[in-house]
């Protein structure tokens, strides 16, 4: 989502900011603005749309302040103009901010009535107008801050500068994530570590609730009953980060392109391929008496934790309860005594499902995340860490964390086989031989996209789309509908093969396509009687599959082929041609490919 960068240097900043908000673009974002503080006042650029929009104000109107603040924002309150951009500033204040302050109209209220005036549609504003009424009841800005900080509610990351004081910045956090960066004289403000990466690779992450004082000498951190505390610091791994799309049009092309990679990464951190078995970390719990799992997350990563559903209830013969994090705590789903909660986040900052986490660690949950940001807020927050080695993912729409998320919940549901008894050593040492395979069997469907530039710019006629699965096929008919609706704006829908009849085959005719996600499986034989019901109707079948064509009995506009693996590891295969449709029906049809409108890559606001 939102972005935020911060620098205290002893030269010009406006520039370094600016670059610091390049490498968080992939959060997504629809307008840009940098402040700093010029000769003791504060002065600022703004501009909609792209960075570059940005670059153009300030090289028209510079800024030379040696103490700034940045800011790419993603709009919740107010459309996204110029007027709304951050930063926001009064004479005496100037903040950027992440999140949501829950408060804001009982503040600007409030405000209002003593005789503040509001100029945008934002909530970031109450934030400004509180500090600059603290300040002007005589408070100094450390103090002011302090009173501003306890009046707020809501989930929020804030960088503050302030009038006629040159060293000085104020960091907090509440539920969304900060990093404080240092160097020799200098000190740096980001939502992440990517950001600080050209910088320093000196990083402390805010715990939740803190709030830190900032300055070229070093840095403060108060904890949230304002008592002085210390964070690690830590050595960021983040400048290896710092990556380019390669020989690639578009980062989502390079990170499909990793996955056969980032997937044998992921399946060596939880294989003994040597011995071909699980070599799965201690979860502080006794998988063998676990009486239930329970999974949430949200979009992508929604979809593979209800692939693992049916994995662990398949495999492990364990009952899965999985829901979406939005609505997970919200209907107050009763917990079992004894279980195993697990969250799915690529980024590990997503605010939905760190408030079900905490939801289900109040009701004596144990904690495991799936997560690709091991220094995020939900794996700080768990008992344990299933970490996803995809490297960072840029494109907004998930591609290589996916699939990495899959591996990991793949390597769980065999860990609990195991430990239940379900799973003999013999079935065993077959499963791990089969993810083993996933690698080489994806790479093999990365050599020739033909038939995908092909399959695009048919799709790119449709106006709606439908995918169906049978089985553990559905959540990928649903990702398959997801990826394509996100990146080429075309009307999907995932359904289950089976419900075709109930009601979704009242769409059908001659001009919708209908992509059939079916191994040759045990339940192929009933998704072709599906196929055939389309058929019937005029529907424009487009089969993936590794069985042969003639074996669905009916015309095909198109068939894909996916190379035949074991019916364990299919989804893992079969994530790779959903993916490859949906990115060159988008690159057909000219879209924004990496940064899809209205979306944003970590989600931070509830």
């Amino acid at each position: 989502m939102c972005g935020i960068v911060g620098i205290l240097a002893n030269k010009p900043v406006a520039i370094d900011l600016v670059d610091a908000l390049r490498r968080l673009e992939y959060r997504g974002y629809d307008s840009a603005g940098v402040a700093t503080l010029e000769n003791g006042h504060l002065d600022r650029r703004r501009a909609e749309g792209k960075l570059r929009n940005l670059e153009t104000r300030l090289h028209e109107q510079p800024l030379q302040g040696h103490v700034g603040i940045g800011h790419t924002r993603w709009a919740t309150h107010g459309r996204p103009t110029e007027r709304n951009a951050h930063p926001h500033m009064s004479a005496k204040v100037g903040v950027v901010h992440n999140g949501i302050i829950e408060n804001y109209r009982e503040l600007k209220a409030e405000l209002s009535s003593r005789g503040h005036v509001f100029e945008t549609d934002t909530d970031t504003e109450a934030v400004v107008h509180l500090v600059t009424d603290e300040l002007d009841k005589g408070l100094e800005p450390i103090a002011a801050t302090k009173a501003a900080l306890a009046k707020l509610q809501g989930a929020f990351a804030l960088g503050i500068i302030f009038a006629g004081h040159d060293d000085l910045m104020i960091a907090a956090r509440k539920g969304s994530p900060l990093a404080i960066g240092y160097g020799t004289g200098e000190v740096y403000l980001g939502s992440d570590a990517i950001a600080l990466a050209p910088f320093t690779d000196t990083i402390t992450y805010l715990d939740e609730g803190d709030w830190a004082v900032m300055r070229r000498s070093g840095v403060e951190i108060y904890d949230e009953a304002g008592s002085r505390v210390d964070r690690p610091k830590i050595k960021s791994v983040a400048s290896a980060l710092l990556v380019d799309k390669g020989n690639h049009r578009h980062f989502m092309a390079k990170e499909i392109h990793e996955q056969p990679e980032v997937v044998s990464h992921t399946l060596a951190n939880y294989l003994d391929m040597g011995s071909g078995t699980i070599a799965f970390p201690d979860l502080g719990i006794d998988l063998a008496k676990i009486p239930r799992v329970t999974i949430s997350a949200c979009g992508t990563a929604y979809y593979a934790g209800l692939v693992g559903k049916y994995w662990i209830e398949r495999y492990a013969r364990v009952p899965v309860e999985i829901d979406i994090a939005s609505e997970f705590r919200y209907r107050e789903a009763p917990l079992v005594d004894g279980g195993l909660a697990v969250f799915v986040s690529q980024s590990g900052e997503t605010a939905d499902t760190l408030a079900t986490l905490r939801y289900c660690k109040a009701g004596g949950q144990r904690i495991a995340s799936i997560v690709n940001v091991r220094t995020s807020s939900i794996a700080r927050e768990s008992h344990a860490v299933l970490p996803t080695l995809a490297g960072p993912e840029i494109g907004v729409a998930s591609t290589k964390a996916f699939s990495c998320q899959l591996s990991a919940l793949a390597c769980l549901a065999i860990a609990i086989g195991r430990a239940k008894g379900t799973i003999t050593p013999a079935k065993e040492a077959e499963l791990v031989k089969a993810l083993i395979e996933v690698p080489r069997l994806m790479s093999s469907m990365l050599h020739s996209e033909q038939q995908y530039e092909d399959l695009a710019q048919y799709l790119s006629k449709a106006r709606d789309v439908l995918f169906l699965g049978r089985g553990i096929n559905y959540p990928l008919a649903l990702e398959g509908a997801l990826k394509l609706k996100e990146i080429s704006y075309i009307h999907a829908e995932g359904y289950a093969a089976g419900e075709l009849k109930h009601g979704p085959i009242a769409l059908i005719d001659e001009n919708v396509p209908v992509i059939v996600v079916a191994p040759d499986d045990d339940l192929f034989e009933k998704t072709v009687s599906n196929m055939q019901e389309v058929a019937a109707r005029g529907g424009q079948i487009i089969l993936i599959s590794d069985a042969p064509a003639e074996k669905c009995g009916c015309k095909l506009v198109a068939h894909i082929k996916v190379p035949k693996g074991h019916d364990f590891a299919n989804p893992l295969l079969y994530a790779v041609p959903i993916q490859l449709i949906a990115y060159h029906t988008a690159v057909f049809m000219g879209t924004d490919v990496d940064q899809p409108r209205n979306l944003a890559k970590s989600v931070t606001v509830e």
